[in-house]
Order: C-alpha cells, then structure tokens, then sequence
C-alpha cells in the first residue's frame, strides 16, 4: 500500500481529500507552527477575560439555558470538566471508526483557526489522539445537530481527559486512561472555555458528508458502468448518448453521464450486430435506459453543489462563542447544523433515485417480453432455474429502503435546553441515514453489474472493450451463466468490487479517465 503523506491543519480550510485521508486511511496530522500561534495568541484574550469581573459568556457563565449563571473562578474547571461529562449522552449502536476520526480532525480544525480561545495543547492533544490511532466510542443517538453534534463530541472530549471508552486502531474496546498512557499521551485538564470550544460543532455531521462525496463521486461513475453494460445486454441504442443531443439541454453532469456511457459501450460488436433489428422493432428504449443521463447528470450537479457547500463549511469555525478577529468573545449561531443537514438530505434523494433507476433496468433483463430474446430471469434452464429472479427482490427491497430514507431529516425539528435551542436541524440524523443509504445504493449496482454480465456472456458474442473490462473484473470471482448456484456470496463479490473501486479502475484502464 503507498504511503500516506501527513495532512497539515492550519488556520485555513481542509479539503474534503484530506479529511478522507485522515478518516479513512489513517493519514497523520501535523499542526502548523502559524495556527498555534494564533491559538496562544487568542488564549491571551480569554485569561483576560476570564480574571475580569464582568461575566462572559461560556468563559465565566453557565452554558444554554443556564447561561445566566456566574461562576466562580475557583469552580470554572469543574464546569468544564461537568460540561463534557453530562454532554457524553450517546446511546445506540457504536458509530463507524471513520466517521469520529473525521470529526476529530474537524474539530481539531476548528481549534487551529484560533478562534476558539483554547490553549496550543488542547489541540496538540487532539492530534496527538489521531496520530496514536485513538478513537472514542461514540454512540449513535445524541446529536440533534443544532447545536453543533453535541454529544458525539463530548464523547470525543471525554476521552482526551482519561475518561471514557476507545478503541486503538480498531482494536478492543478499553479505558480512555490506559490508551493514553499506552502512547504516552497527558490527559488534558482543561480551563476556561476550553470544554464548550471541544464540543460546539458540526464535525460529525461535516464528516459524514465529506465521507460522502467521496463514495458518491465513485458511485456516479460505477453507475455508468452499469448503464453502458444494461443498454449492452439489453440490445439497445447508443444513439441517445450522442453529444449534440445532451447539449440540446446543458446541464453538466448530463453531459459527463453520457459522455462515459457512451465511451464505455463503444464499438460494441454485440451492439453492432443488434443495430438493424432494434431499428425495425423497437425504435427507442425505454425510460431507465434512454434517460439515464438526465438522472445520473442530477446526481452529479447535485453533487457538485453539496460539494460547494462542504467547501464552505471546511473553511469555517464553529464555536460558540467565538473570539472574533478584533478580541470581542460573541456569541454566534454558527454552529447550527442547518446547511449541512439540508445537503445530507439533499444526496439521500438522489441516492435513492440513481438505485430506482439500477433496479429497473436489472427487472428489464428478467422479463422475456422485454429482455429482447434472453431467458426468463437469465436462467440457465427457465423452470428447473430462477437465475436472479431473487436478485432483483434484493434490490427492490433495498430501493425501498432508500426512498424511506429519502425523507428528509433537516424538516423536523425537536426543541431542546429548556426551549433554549427551540430550532433543531436534526442534520446528525441526515448524515447517519445517507450512510445507510449510499451502502444500499452501492448494493444496487453491484446487482445491476452481476446481471448485465451474465447477460453479456448469454449473448454470446464479444462485448465492447469498456463493458469487457468490467466483465473480466467480475469473472476473476464469479462464473458465468449455468444451472443455480448459491447467490449471495455473488453479489457480495460484486459489492466489494463496487466499493473497492475495482470496476473503475478495470474500465479506466482501457477506455481512459471517466468524468
């Protein structure tokens, strides 16, 4: 496996690249020597403040609806230190490795704008518990995603004080204290200030969507793969795709969706020997196929604004309150999970559309009246053989699944704090779901692929050189068409190579670079 170079935090933004490298392939961080200036340089305002006798908000107060509240200096680091202790509230399943390092890496981000008033070695020591592979257990319940993912967080922050529960390198699950003695890591003690700046934020629910993008980019072109296979399989037409014709209606994903079907399925001899019987009897194909630009293209620009927004969303600091640029600590409402939560939403509706689509055309090949002269169900012996009749069940129950999870959790709103946080976005709960929703979506392909390939090899002539790389992929794992064989471990083949990104990298490597 290459080596993966460290990613740098600074007072910038991240990328969405470089929270994946983090998150998911266990890249080190290294903190630049400019933001912890800033953070000392910030600290100084917040010492001040704090020995001032004028309270100020979450320096010298009680938080949410206790904010009314003076505390006295010699019970401010209880407070911190109650503060993420009650906030560690989660319950539920235990949240994925991946998504707790990316939303500690953005909050370690947020820290490094200086913004937040902590000390250098908070976040020293937040990089530090990345760097030795620690990861907190989190639970799944416990953010309502307005002020910030709550819970989660203080999850996160518990464990840099030695208390609470992770796991180190996906190991056992232990005490938060041994781990940290084990890589030789001092818990924290923390001050003024320094336990809300830990907890304001929306990491968690930035993470899963940069986790998201990732997947999703992989997925759009998987999809095409699958379509340019389907229309192969099926005997239709290349002729939809044509360029002119998508710059008749020029949105740009429709373009690029196109642009790969075609490039795919090109110079198909299978395709070639069908031209003239689908002229004289079909004419056109339907919707699942002809339109699959126009569907997979609004999965891509709807991806493209997502991304836009995850970019705004990494340059920004989330605290509350924040030390603003002139030394005034305010009071904000930046951490409110609202415009992420609403682009969660947003990929979960496109998510469940680009499967719906996959699953028909899977139907399509199962059904001798619309299969254009293949077996009913791909069966090897239709009566004595089911081929993937079933398949096609596992795909629509997972379809069904999607379009539930399609409804949308940023509209929902639960007050909270004693009506304090009286509006929530509930994008915690967005993020959670669309991660349920891109493993369905990555499921429905990986049937679509096994059942356009058995399709190819039952035409019994050579498929293009894009669809054949695809084909050859798969059939290192699975054979070809013959009597029932036991199914799931087929289409678990198939999902892993969705998700390993090996179909891609097959067709890539013979048609080029898709878009």
């Amino acid at each position: 496996m290459a080596t993966i170079n460290p990613v740098t935090v600074g007072i910038g933004a991240l990328s969405v690249e470089d929270v994946v490298a983090v998150a998911r392939y266990g890249a080190n961080v290294e903190i630049d020597p400019a933001a912890l200036e800033e953070i000392a340089a910030t600290r100084e305002r917040i010492e001040e403040l704090a020995a001032d006798p004028t309270p100020v908000y979450g320096v010298s107060t009680g938080f949410g609806a206790l904010a009314t509240k003076h505390i006295p200096e010699d019970m401010r680091a209880q407070l911190q230190v109650s503060l993420v202790r009650s906030h560690a509230a989660g319950s539920g399943p235990e949240v994925e490795e991946e998504v707790i390092r990316a939303l500690m890496l953005l909050r370690l981000s947020t820290l490094c704008t200086g913004r937040t008033g902590v000390r250098p070695v908070v976040a020293e020591t937040y990089a530090a518990a990345l760097n030795a592979g620690i990861t907190p257990v989190v639970r799944e319940f416990g953010s309502l995603g307005c002020s910030g993912d709550l819970a989660p967080l203080a999850h996160c922050a518990l464990a840099l004080l030695g208390e609470g529960e992770v796991r180190v390198k996906g190991g056992e699950i232990v005490p938060a204290a041994d781990a940290l003695a084990q890589a030789g890591i001092e818990p924290l003690v923390l001050r003024e200030k320094e336990g809300l700046a830990l907890i304001n934020g929306t990491d968690g629910m930035l993470g899963m969507l940069c986790l998201a993008i990732a997947d999703l980019r992989e997925a759009a072109k998987v999809s095409d793969i699958a379509t340019a296979m389907s229309v192969e399989g099926l005997n239709g037409t290349l002729s939809v795709f044509d360029d002119d014709l998508q710059q008749l209606r020029p949105h740009p994903g429709q373009a690029d969706a196109a642009y790969n079907i075609r490039t795919i399925a090109a110079d198909s001899p299978i395709l070639t020997a069908a031209l003239e019987g689908f002229k004289a009897n079909d004419v056109q194909d339907a919707y699942s196929i002809r339109c699959t630009p126009q569907v997979a293209g609004g999965f891509r620009d709807t991806l493209t604004y997502v991304t836009t927004v995850a970019d705004r969303e990494l340059a920004a600091a989330n605290d509350n309150p924040v030390v603003a640029k002139d030394g005034r600590v305010a009071s904000n409402g930046n951490f409110h999970g609202a415009p992420v939560a609403y682009v969660l939403d947003f990929l979960a509706i496109v998510v469940a559309d680009l499967a719906s689509i996959s699953e028909r055309r899977t139907d399509r090949f199962l059904d001798p009246a619309r299969n254009r002269g293949l077996n009913a169900f791909l069966a090897g012996d239709p009566g004595v053989d089911s081929g993937h009749m079933i398949a096609q069940y596992t795909q629509a129950g997972i379809v069904g699944e999607l379009k539930r999870n399609a409804v949308p959790a940023s509209a929902d709103s639960i007050p909270s704090s004693a009506m304090q946080e009286d509006h929530v976005s509930m994008g915690w709960s967005a993020g959670r779901k669309l991660r349920r929703s891109i493993d369905g979506l990555q499921r429905v392909l990986a049937v679509e692929i096994l059942t356009s390939a058995r399709a190819l090899d039952m035409r019994e002539s050579e498929p293009s050189v894009g669809t054949g790389a695809a084909l050859a992929t798969l059939r290192k794992h699975v054979e070809g068409p013959g009597t029932d064989r036991f199914l799931a471990p087929e289409i678990e083949h198939s999902v892993h190579l969705v998700k390993g990104g090996d179909y891609v990298k097959a067709v890539e490597a013979v048609v080029g670079t898709l878009r």
